[in-house]
C-alpha cells in the first residue's frame, strides 16, 4: 500500500501542476450516485482534466472505501471519514450506506486509474497503465493521451501511446481523424487492435475509412499471424529442450547400458524434490539470500538422484544387466516404491516451488509474443548440460571407460578397467541428469509424487528416434518432437497431436529401426 500511495501522490503533483481547479461537490456527486450511464458520464469528464483530488476520490471508489451520508460521498480512509472536495475529517454515522459498484462501473473507475497514471514519473507505472487502457480507450481519452504523449521521452511507450491515440481517434465523429487513425493501426501488432478494427469495420460507413480499415486488418492479421508461428516455434523448443534434459540421463542408462530403467521419472521426482527442500531451507535460514536458492539446487539435485542411482544399481540392475525385460520389471517396482516414499515423507499432494525473481517476467518481442524468462533460463540450462555430458563422454577418462565398457565388455575388462565400478557410475551419471531435468521442472510446472509419469514414456521415444546411444541423436529428436508436437497442437489439439506424433514415430522406426543416427563400429555389429 505505501508505494500505491507513493504513486498517486507522484500523479497528484503532476495534476496539480496542469490544472488549477480542484474536484467539486457536485463532480464528487455524480460520480458516486445515480445511474450508470451517468457516473460513467461524470467519471470521464472528470478524468479529462483530474487533479490529486479526483484521483483520490477514484480509487477510494475502486477501493469501496466510499460511503453516503445522505447524498454526499465520504470517503472512509484508515477508519476516518474525510470529504473528497476538502479533505476536512467528516463524521460517519452508522446508517451511512456503501456506494455500490456494478462490474461496469468497476471496469470504468479500473481504465480511468490507468489512464491518469500515464503521467507517473515511475516507467513501471506508465507501461502498466498502457497494458489496462489498451483496447479500452475512447475518443473521450483523447485530451489525457495527447498529454501524456507530450510528456512522455521513452520512445517504446510513445509508440504505443500513439497507437493508444489512433485506437481512441476510431470513435471520433470527423471522417478525417478515423481515416488517418485507421492508416496508423496498420502497424500495430496486438491482438486487442485486430478485435478494435473489426468491431470499428461493422459500423463504419465512411467508404475511404473502410478501405483503410481492412488494409489495416490484413496487415495486423499477418503481422499476428507471425507472432503465433514464433510462439509456437519458441514453445516448441522449450519442449524440446525439456526433453532433452529428460532423455540425456536415459541416453545412458538406456543408450549406452541396455537398462530398460522405468523408474527414470522417479528420479527427475527426487531431482525436483531436492530443489524443493533446498528452497525451504533458504527460505527458512537464507532468507536474503532467496533469489540464489536455485544455484545451490542444481546440484544438490544431480547428486540426490545419483546417489539414488549409483544405489540402485548396485542392489538391484548389475544382477540384470544382458537381461532387458527383468529389468523393466524391476525398475517399474521400484518406480512404485519410489513414489510411496514421496508421498509418505512429504504428502500426496504437490507441493510449490517459486521462481526467483530474475526467472520471472519476460521478454516482450511483438505484441502477441512474450518470451518467458524461465523458459529461456531452461533452454540455456539444457544447453550447457548438453555441452557438459558430451564433454564428459568424450573428452575424459571416465567418458573413455564407460565407452569402452558399453562397446566391448570383456576386452575393457582384460584391459583392466574396473567394469563393475565404470557401471555404477555410469549409470549414477544417467541418475544425476535425470535429478537436473527434474530441478529444471520443477520452475515450470507442479511438484508431485506423479511428476516422473508425465515424462518417462516421451523420453524413451526421443532415444530410440535419436538413434540408441547417440548423444546428437538425442538433440535432433527432442528438438524436432519438441517443434512438431507444438505446431500440430495449435491445428489439431493436444490429444491428436499425441497420436500424430506416435504414429510418425512407428512409421519412423518401422522404416529405419536404427533411428535417425545409427551406431558404428563392433558395437553396432554385435
Amino acid at each position: 500500500m505505501p508505494k500505491k500511495i507513493l504513486q498517486l501522490l507522484t500523479i497528484a503533483m503532476l495534476l496539480i501542476a496542469t490544472r488549477a481547479s480542484a474536484l467539486s461537490a457536485d463532480e464528487a456527486k455524480a460520480i458516486a450516485i445515480g445511474e450508470s450511464d451517468a457516473r460513467v458520464a461524470a467519471l470521464q469528464k472528470a478524468v479529462e482534466s483530474a487533479d490529486a483530488r479526483t484521483v483520490r476520490f477514484i480509487q477510494a471508489l475502486s477501493d469501496d472505501a466510499v460511503k453516503l451520508v445522505g447524498e454526499v460521498p465520504v470517503m472512509v480512509i484508515d477508519g476516518k471519514g474525510l470529504d473528497p472536495v476538502t479533505l476536512a475529517e467528516v463524521a460517519v454515522p452508522n446508517t451511512a450506506e456503501d456506494v455500490m459498484n456494478n462490474n461496469r462501473m468497476r471496469g470504468e473507475l479500473d481504465t480511468a486509474l490507468a489512464a491518469v497514471k500515464l503521467l507517473s514519473t515511475d516507467v513501471a507505472v506508465r507501461r502498466a497503465a498502457i497494458k489496462t487502457l489498451s483496447g479500452q480507450v475512447d475518443v473521450d481519452k483523447l485530451p489525457l493521451l495527447e498529454k501524456a504523449l507530450a510528456s512522455e521521452t521513452l520512445p517504446d511507450l510513445k509508440a504505443q501511446l500513439e497507437q493508444l491515440r489512433a485506437a481512441a481517434m476510431l470513435g471520433s465523429e470527423n471522417p478525417a481523424l478515423r481515416l488517418d487513425a485507421a492508416s496508423r493501426l496498420g502497424s500495430s501488432g496486438l491482438a486487442a487492435t485486430k478485435t478494435l478494427l473489426v468491431e470499428r469495420l461493422q459500423v463504419e460507413t465512411d467508404g475511404s475509412v473502410k478501405v483503410a480499415l481492412q488494409k489495416s486488418l490484413g496487415a495486423v492479421e499477418a503481422r499476428l499471424a507471425w507472432g503465433d508461428r514464433l510462439g509456437a516455434t519458441f514453445s516448441g523448443i522449450s519442449l524440446g529442450s525439456i526433453l532433452l534434459l529428460v532423455a540425456l540421463g536415459l541416453a545412458i542408462t538406456y543408450g549406452l547400458m541396455g537398462v530398460i530403467n522405468m523408474a527414470h521419472g522417479e528420479l527427475m521426482m527426487i531431482g525436483a524434490y531436492a530443489t524443493y527442500v533446498v528452497q525451504v531451507l533458504f527460505q527458512k535460514y537464507l532468507p536474503g539470500a532467496f533469489d540464489w536458492y536455485l544455484l545451490a539446487a542444481v546440484p544438490v539435485a544431480f547428486m540426490a538422484s545419483a546417489l539414488v542411482g549409483a544405489a540402485l544399481e548396485r542392489s538391484v540392475i548389475r544382477f540384470l544387466y544382458g537381461r532387458p525385460l527383468e529389468t523393466l520389471l524391476a525398475t517399474w517396482g521400484i518406480s512404485l516404491m519410489l513414489m510411496q516414499l514421496v508421498r509418505t515423507l512429504f504428502g500426496a499432494q504437490n507441493v510449490g516451488v517459486e521462481n526467483p525473481s530474475w526467472m520471472s517476467g519476460g521478454v516482450q518481442l511483438l505484441g502477441n509474443l512474450s518470451l518467458p524468462y524461465n523458459r529461456l533460463v531452461i533452454v540455456g540450462f539444457a544447453v550447457a548440460v548438453l555441452v557438459g555430458v558430451w564433454f564428459l563422454i568424450e573428452r575424459t577418462r571416465l567418458g573413455l571407460f564407460v565407452r569402452g565398457v558399453t562397446q566391448n565388455r570383456p576386452i575393457a575388462s582384460c584391459m583392466g578397467v574396473n567394469t563393475a565400478r565404470i557401471d555404477t557410475y555410469a549409470f549414477a551419471l544417467g541418475s544425476g541428469i535425470a535429478g537436473l531435468a527434474g530441478c529444471a521442472l520443477s520452475q515450470v510446472g507442479n511438484v508431485g509424487p506423479d511428476l516422473g509419469q508425465g515424462y518417462i514414456v516421451d523420453s524413451f521415444m526421443v532415444v530410440v528416434l535419436g538413434g540408441v546411444g547417440q548423444l546428437a541423436g538425442t538433440v535432433y529428436a527432442a528438438m524436432g518432437l519438441g517443434v512438431l508436437n507444438k505446431f500440430l497442437e495449435g491445428w489439431t489439439g493436444a490429444v491428436l497431436a499425441k497420436i500424430a506424433v506416435l504414429v510418425f514415430i512407428i512409421i519412423f522406426i518401422q522404416k529405419r529401426p536404427q533411428g535417425i543416427f545409427a551406431m558404428k563400429g563392433r558395437s553396432a555389429e554385435a
